[in-house]
């Protein structure tokens, strides 16, 4: 397969993210400007690794400092430049500054394609650290003695001339508890100039603790404010807001998890997290003035007459919308009965319906009257879709086989082994066919002789199939991982981690991918860079796969439900409840969303406000995904049969 020529995904949100190279690429003994000796790391983040170090200059005593080695990632000269001298000016600003609880900077300088910042080192644990190794909530006297120390140096940052500077990336790991008990701040975000071609809407900080503004890009001191109430919130919670869904704090209320928090400072609380940015205290001054007076007892004066809860999102969660338990049956045009349960979707070409069992056998019949027209057996059950390429039918099998069948004749032209089960649908583009098998490889394979170009090692079953891009595939596994894979050469791009096993296939629209996991959450992450853009949580665990149409992202859970979400915040639409698990994954016609659950029926739901339309009973659970086509839906059942259901 020749290479295929790049294309820049350029979205808003994928430049900041981009993988950093190289984290660690300084070793104990390397020394810097024949004056600094690494000791060791002391962490790495995003753009940037921090060291431990010794200053030589002093060789009677042992004076340490820390490094922060930040990647120049652009190769045009003329931007390197500027890079550097942008990163030589702004390093010069942030020396100047003098405040207790940001650390001194004492040295810069540029060597090859890094640059180095030379610090006061801290010593102490990072909020985060704090977050792990305590089991109570945090009080409310020490959460606000905290946070006014952070107020106090957000302020001084706020009030600098020309212009403020906006710390950008609150959060508990980016604030530290020294030795002496006193908040520093140890990361305030010079990392961006060090980001190649930056455009203007680019987003800047961390999920769940940035505000909604921030997430175009714009950076003010009221998005610190945001970001200092999201990180209260998940101190005196300990509610990480990275693993619920973006701006929903007001249905998490901190008082119901920590009685220690009064309803004055939760309302202060929640007037930083307001969604509007002109509804938030507009810069840490009139914050720390809010809480001076609530900490002196004037409760009016910190947070107003009226108590602020942070603002319903534009789009309410619906209320769950019940299935009616006696919907008017329909009867189907046709049905066809295998010999055992039909688990996966059915596909149509040219007049054709094409379906696998667990019977082991795959099903040519007549699209319009159900008519048997062939079947090839395989020596194990099918679990997966099958895939049309030219005068082709591919069908992978438990048998560890994937088929390449005759459409027309049911004959076999070739067969590839693998080491596993195989239960990933083939996914084809560019003359090439791809799957994942059970002996934890993603394979590439010619789609026409069955020659394998690639494969890779994915360490666990890949059952999720793969969803292929112009130049990358994506696809899950069972140990919890999401892959980015060059499409050419099968080389990893980058990989992103659940908590537990990815079984559903992932989706992509506008360089998101979506894909939901058995850890009950629906990721959103950009296709480019692989950085987790939002997560939304249900219930219970989720193996259908998603779909997507005009902005919303449908998925079901095994809690019961349909989701609708929105794909660019993942705040939630609407929900609508069936009687049983949905593993079935949604199918999107005509404005019309059709879903399968274990309670035995299809449902038909408006797209827009999951409104019922219409429900089909089979006689067992229905696991399959709906294939519509010419006001007709296909839908195997557990109870063996092929349904020909009229819209």
């Amino acid at each position: 397969m020749g290479r295929l020529t790049t294309r820049q995904l350029q979205r808003k949100r994928s430049d900041k993210r981009t993988r950093f190279a190289q984290k660690t690429s300084l070793q104990p003994g390397d020394v810097l400007q024949d004056r600094y000796r690494i000791v060791g790391p002391l962490g790495s983040g995003g753009f940037s690794s921090v060291y431990q170090a010794r200053d030589m200059r002093f060789p009677s005593v042992t004076k340490l400092c820390a490094i922060k080695e930040m990647l120049i990632s652009t190769n045009d000269p003329q931007l390197r430049e500027l890079t550097i001298k942008s990163f030589e000016r702004e390093s010069g600003m942030l020396a100047m500054l003098n405040h207790p609880a940001i650390p001194d900077i004492s040295d810069y300088f540029t060597e090859n394609n890094r640059s180095y910042l030379v610090l006061e080192l801290i010593r102490g644990k990072d909020l985060d650290d704090w977050l792990q190794d305590e089991t109570e909530a945090l009080e409310q006297e020490t959460a606000i003695d905290w946070a006014l120390q952070i107020c106090d140096a957000l302020e001084y940052l706020h009030t600098q001339k020309p212009q403020p500077i906006v710390f950008r990336d609150m959060k508990p790991s980016n604030i530290m508890l020294d030795q002496y008990k006193r908040i520093r701040l140890i990361d305030f975000g010079i990392a961006k100039l060090f980001e190649a071609e930056q455009k203007k809407g680019t987003m800047i900080g961390t999920e769940g603790y940035s505000p909604p503004e921030q997430y175009r890009g714009l950076a003010t001191p009221a998005g610190d404010v945001y970001a200092l109430g999201a990180t209260l919130h998940h101190l005196l919670t300990q509610q990480d807001p990275r693993l619920e869904p973006p701006f929903n704090f007001a249905e998490r209320p901190i008082n119901k998890v920590n009685p220690t928090v009064t309803p004055a400072f939760e309302a202060l609380i929640n007037r930083c997290l307001a969604y509007n940015p002109k509804e938030r205290y507009p810069d840490a001054t009139a914050l720390k003035e809010a809480l001076i007076a609530l900490r002196d007892g004037n409760q009016e004066e910190a947070v107003g007459a009226t108590v602020i809860s942070p603002p319903i999102p534009q789009t309410m969660p619906a209320s769950p919308v019940a299935a009616p338990s006696a919907a008017p049956q329909i009867q189907p045009i046709w049905t066809f009965k295998c010999e055992d349960e039909i688990r996966r979707k059915a596909i149509l070409d040219e007049g054709v319906i094409y379906v696998g069992s667990y019977d082991n056998n795959l099903y040519a019949l007549n699209q319009a009257t159900g008519q048997f027209l062939w079947k090839f057996p395989t020596s194990d059950s099918i679990a997966s879709t099958p895939a049309i390429f030219d005068e082709d039918v591919f069908i992978t099998s438990a048998d560890h086989h994937f088929y390449s069948i005759h459409k027309k004749t049911g004959e076999m032209n070739w067969r590839y082994k693998t080491n596993g089960p195989i239960y990933s649908s083939p996914s084809v583009r560019y003359d090439h066919v791809f799957f994942g098998s059970d002996d934890a490889h993603c394979y590439a394979l010619n789609a026409k002789r069955g020659k394998m170009v690639w494969k890779t090692n994915a360490f666990s079953p890949v059952r999720s199939s793969p969803f292929v891009g112009e130049e990358l595939v994506f696809f899950g596994t069972e140990g919890g991982y999401i892959y980015a894979l060059e499409l050419a050469t099968g080389k990893m791009k980058w990989q992103s981690q659940a908590k537990r096993a990815v079984t559903s296939s992932p989706t992509v629209a506008d360089d998101i991918v979506f894909i939901g996991s058995v850890d009950a959450t629906v990721y959103a992450i950009d296709a480019s860079s692989g950085w987790t853009i939002w997560r939304f949580r249900a219930r219970r665990p989720i193996i259908s796969s998603p779909a997507v149409c005009e902005n919303t992202v449908y998925i079901g859970s095994s809690d019961g439900n349909l989701y609708a979400i929105h794909m660019d915040s993942g705040r939630q639409q609407w929900v609508f409840e069936t009687g049983g698990q949905v593993a079935s994954s949604p199918t999107i016609a005509e404005e019309l969303i059709y879903i399968g659950s274990t309670d035995g029926k299809v449902y038909c739901l408006s797209a827009k406000k999951g409104e019922l339309q219409w429900a089909f009973e089979t006689g067992g659970p229905v696991i399959a995904s709906p294939l519509i086509a010419d006001d007709v839906v296909y839908v195997g059942s557990s109870d063996k049969i092929l349904y020909a259901v009229p819209i």
